[in-house]
């Protein structure tokens, strides 16, 4: 695992933030320090663990002060009221696409926050598919269900063109997405419309 790799890529409002990265603003460069990954009990964790980890974490269980952001490549792990930050790589080959359809109350979203970022349905079971455009290869099909902050991850090939679709109870919502380094890590769009 690299820890000390310099800040690349776009960035969003670093972490600092309450709530999701709605833009690709440039980040501040601090002086990387994996010793926040020890302070929160992810030292030993590399970056796709890190990620399930904390996606995955009740919200009643969260930290108040960590922030960790998902960028194509990178996890950024930053802590409130405080100058240490680390980067963590994540694989090339992968990129990390957490989604939140909704019914009625969603928000802007472009690099997903694993602390902070919450959807409207937490709990639910949905069935999910994606499939890449062009090859027709689908990439998941499975029915799974929403993490307690309301959205559920996907790991996904870097560099695809693809169409989610989810279904949930008599509803269903559809959107083309992109895993390439400029493309956003959280999908906060997928507005569910009843089909009967």
């Amino acid at each position: 695992m690299t820890v000390s790799r310099p800040l690349t890529l776009l960035a969003a409002v670093l972490l600092a933030l309450a709530g999701c990265a709605s833009s690709r603003e440039p980040a501040k460069s601090p002086a990387t320090d994996s010793s926040i990954l020890a302070t929160y009990g992810l030292a030993g964790l590399d970056g796709q663990a890190i990620v399930d980890t904390l996606d995955q974490t009740p919200v009643a269980s969260r930290s108040a002060t960590l922030r960790a952001s998902v960028r194509p490549g990178q996890l950024l792990v930053s802590e409130v009221d405080s100058d240490q930050q680390t980067v963590v790589d994540l694989p090339d080959d992968l990129f990390y696409l957490s989604v939140a359809p909704y019914l009625e109350k969603t928000h802007d979203c472009y690099y997903h926050s694993l602390t902070t970022c919450r959807g409207e349905l937490a709990g639910r079971d949905m069935h999910v598919t994606i499939t890449e455009r062009g090859t027709g290869n689908v990439l998941v099909d499975t029915t799974t269900t929403t993490f307690d902050n309301g959205f559920v991850g996907f790991w996904l090939p870097s560099g695809i063109d693809a169409t989610i679709t989810v279904a949930y109870a008599d509803y269903l919502a559809s959107s083309d997405i992109s895993t390439g380094p400029d493309d956003p890590t959280c999908l906060t769009t997928l507005r569910l419309v009843r089909t009967t």
